[in-house]
């Protein structure tokens, strides 16, 4: 008869010991609920296609503009411009870098802080879409420049880029 009571005992204990951890495991996944059901509309997310010229443009202004950023213009920033621009354009980029002293691909020495791609028009074999770099000066003041970007839609190459006045 004394054995059955330690039982009692040790039972009670193992049933109080797992409604110990129960309880906590339960309240912390209601606090994650209640944070993930009061999280922003405006969580950033990403997507693309390799069949879409727009994304294409955007890839390529999304990797050059971290590449100019995290190792300056260099080889990777070469071989960017290989893969993305028509050999037409980067000989077009060689002679207005070389008269204006600033990077083509950008119109711009620096380095913009965020970029954004829209599409615009397409007909006769191109595809124009929009490019809104954002740029923050030495006072942190924010200020945007434009530029229209021609793509070849048969191969989805890059073949112009001008700044875009009509903004």
């Amino acid at each position: 008869m004394t054995a059955y009571p330690k039982a009692r005992r040790l039972t009670s204990a193992a049933s109080a010991l797992l409604l110990a951890l129960a309880v906590p495991v339960a309240s912390a996944s209601s606090v994650e609920r209640d944070s993930l059901s009061r999280a922003p509309d405006t969580v950033p997310t990403r997507s693309g296609s390799p069949a879409s010229t727009v994304d294409h443009v955007a890839n390529f202004y999304g990797a050059y503009i971290d590449a100019v950023h995290d190792t300056g213009r260099g080889s990777l920033t070469k071989s960017l411009r290989h893969h993305y621009l028509t050999a037409g354009l980067r000989k077009s980029l060689s002679g207005w870098e070389a008269a204006h002293h600033r990077d083509g691909v950008l119109r711009a020495k620096g380095v913009p802080s965020a970029w954004k791609v829209t599409y615009q028009d397409s007909g006769m074999g191109h595809c124009w879409t929009r490019v809104t770099l954002t740029w923050h000066d030495r006072r942190h003041r924010v200020h945007h420049s434009y530029l229209l970007v021609q793509s070849d839609t048969a191969t989805m190459d890059i073949s112009g880029i001008r700044m875009d006045s009509a903004r």
